[in-house]
């Protein structure tokens, strides 16, 4: 399986995993200018911005360790543009990553990072 094989697998596991955690997915690879958002997705209290991390194993390290200064404003810049062109500036927000380690093997491993960031 190649990288883009991957993470699409992952982003799937992500979605039924937030699903069966009673969050609507509300879109999926929302993209704005060169930036893209893998999930915005809504709990009853707020607007949650979800970037998923999918390695097949660790050898360059867990998969949330991958989220670096400049994704995380990419991810603010995107969350921004999502809220203006649906008018919902001021919602509350939160940004959340969700990492997979061997996405669909019996030993995979789903770790939920609830408001893993506010700013840098």
């Amino acid at each position: 399986m190649n990288h883009i094989e991957l993470g699409k697998q992952g982003e799937e596991r992500a979605a039924a995993y937030l699903e069966s955690k009673k969050f609507t997915v509300l879109d999926r690879n929302y993209r704005f200018m060169r930036a893209e958002v893998d999930i915005v997705a809504a709990t009853e209290r707020e607007i949650v911005f979800v970037e998923v991390k999918t390695r097949s194993n660790t050898a360059f390290g867990e998969p949330e360790e991958h989220v670096d200064n400049a994704k995380k404003r990419q991810l603010f810049k995107v969350a921004e543009a999502w809220l203006h062109e649906r008018r919902m500036e001021g919602s509350p927000v939160r940004f959340d990553v969700i990492a997979i380690l061997r996405p669909g093997r019996p030993d995979e491993k789903i770790n939920h990072i609830e408001g893993a960031f506010w700013h840098i």
